[in-house]
C-alpha cells in the first residue's frame, strides 16, 4: 500500500539552509523511490488552514518512506538544514 510523507514548513528561518536541504533532499528522496506530488505554499486555506510551505511525497510503502528518511543521503541533508527551519512532518499510509 502506497504511503505519503507530507511536510509543512512552520516558519523558515534561514532560506541559504533551507536552499542547501532542498538540493540534498529533493535527489536522495527521488532517489529512494518518492515522488513529489505537491510542493509549494497553498493557494486557499480553510478553517484553521496555515497558509505553509507544503510537501507531499509518495512512496510505495510506508518502510519505503521510512527507510528514505532515515537513508543515510537524507540524513546529510537534514543535517545541512541545520535548525534553518521549523517543520511538522508526518508518514501516513495511503488508502486501499
Amino acid at each position: 500500500m502506497s504511503a505519503y510523507w507530507i511536510s509543512l514548513y512552520r516558519e523558515v528561518r534561514d532560506e541559504q539552509k533551507l536552499a542547501a536541504y532542498a538540493e540534498l533532499a529533493g535527489p536522495a528522496l527521488t532517489g529512494a523511490g518518492g515522488t513529489f506530488i505537491v510542493r509549494g505554499m497553498p493557494e486557499q486555506t480553510y478553517e484553521a488552514g496555515v497558509a505553509a510551505r507544503c510537501v507531499v511525497i509518495e512512496f510505495a510503502s510506508v518502510e519505503a518512506a521510512v527507510a528514505a528518511h532515515d537513508g543515510a543521503a537524507y540524513q546529510e541533508a537534514l543535517a545541512a538544514l541545520d535548525g534553518g527551519a521549523e517543520r511538522d512532518m508526518r508518514i501516513v499510509p495511503g488508502v486501499v
